[in-house]
């Protein structure tokens, strides 16, 4: 809890740092066109049903979290197929959320290629003319970023990890997320290069009581300083001086402890102390051959003026953290549902949120 608190004041100038450059802008700044170029092509193709693909992308999860203004800050993993890289491997992401259904714009060829089709055989046609378009480079998605990095070596059996964040208003959203293996100077293989598209659902968190998505974590880290911004596009899960390690299955053995983040939104405030007074329950429930059968329970977690910082101010922008760290020792070998009801005593409102989780004996 100490940790989650630590980091509350600065939480919400963090996720404003979730804007991105357009690839056009970043065209302009790195020097791999190409690069570039050839993702911004996979991605147009998997927006018409046309990519091909010779790296296998899966999409494997996402949460929302509030953001500044009406945003929703959307930290999200996709993986990339163990078999296909076998050591640390240079490579380029792109990333491009666009209103559901939208289609990559056009515009008709311009002048400058017209000297360009002179100098084509006569009968063959100009390429411009065989696909019809060009990308139009003025048009601007809901977020469009591009990264360039070191995929790490993969563990053995393990897929690689690649996270990054958007934040978005409130809609339904098409995200793609395209990753190119760099071309290597004097390679005969074409480099690898793969793109998952993904429908999501992007919900407000602004006014109503509610919460952002439970966050279940295999660790929770206190770092000694905050991330550099520059660094902040890589650390999507580290808020302030917070470094959060998301599981992406839910496993957990005995030896491990279980953590859960999340935050509370819309809650009322005391007049009287000018602080909320939220209390959450922690319920288990263990999932048998018979059916769900409650399990055990925690002491509740009460967010009050007795146990906030003196400094917590909803009205200045601060997020209500919830959270629980439970060591699994006593946890008997199984699937779980973890229950978390959320008690607004200033409103009266209720909500329960759920996370399933599987406990192995090691």
């Amino acid at each position: 809890m100490s940790t989650l608190l630590r980091g509350v004041v600065a939480f919400g100038a963090i996720v404003a740092l979730a804007g991105g450059a357009s690839a056009q802008e970043k065209n302009a700044d790195t020097g791999n066109q190409e690069e570039i170029r050839a993702l911004l092509t996979v991605t147009d193709e998997a927006a018409t049903g046309k990519a091909t693909s010779s790296l296998p992308v899966k999409w494997e999860q996402h949460h929302f979290i509030k953001s500044h203004g009406d945003r929703t800050y959307v930290p999200f993993t996709v993986s990339v197929d163990p078999a296909a890289f076998s050591a640390a491997t240079p490579v380029g992401v792109y990333l491009r959320v666009a209103k559901r259904g939208e289609l990559p714009p056009t515009v008709a060829p311009t002048a400058a290629d017209e000297p360009e089709k002179k100098d084509k055989k006569k009968g063959k046609k100009d390429e411009a003319q065989t696909t019809g378009t060009k990308v139009d480079s003025r048009h601007q998605y809901a977020f469009e970023d591009v990264f360039f990095f070191d995929l790490p070596a993969p563990t053995a059996g393990q897929p690689q990890l690649v996270r990054r964040a958007f934040a978005v208003s409130p809609g339904d959203y098409d995200v793609y997320v395209a990753v190119k293996e760099k071309a290597a100077a004097g390679a005969t293989a074409s480099p690898k290069i793969g793109v998952v598209k993904h429908e999501l659902t992007v919900p407000s968190m602004d006014g109503e009581f509610t919460t952002s998505s439970p966050i279940l974590a295999s660790r929770v880290e206190e770092l000694p300083a905050e991330i550099p911004t520059d660094r902040q596009a890589e650390n999507p899960y580290t808020f302030s001086t917070m470094k959060i390690s998301p599981t992406l299955n839910g496993k957990f053995t005995k030896k491990d402890e279980l953590n859960i983040i999340f935050w509370i939104y819309g809650a009322g405030v005391d007049p009287a102390t000018k602080k909320p007074n939220v209390e959450v329950e922690y319920n288990f429930h263990q999932k048998t051959a018979d059916g769900e059968k409650f399990f055990n329970k925690t002491d509740p977690q009460v967010l009050n003026a007795q146990t906030l910082p003196a400094q917590f101010d909803l009205a200045a922008g601060h997020q209500l953290p919830g959270s629980l760290a439970l060591p699994l020792t006593s946890f008997p070998e199984g699937d779980f549902r973890l229950e978390v009801k959320i008690n607004d005593k200033v409103s009266g409102k209720s909500l329960t949120r759920d996370a399933t989780f599987s406990v192995a004996a090691q």
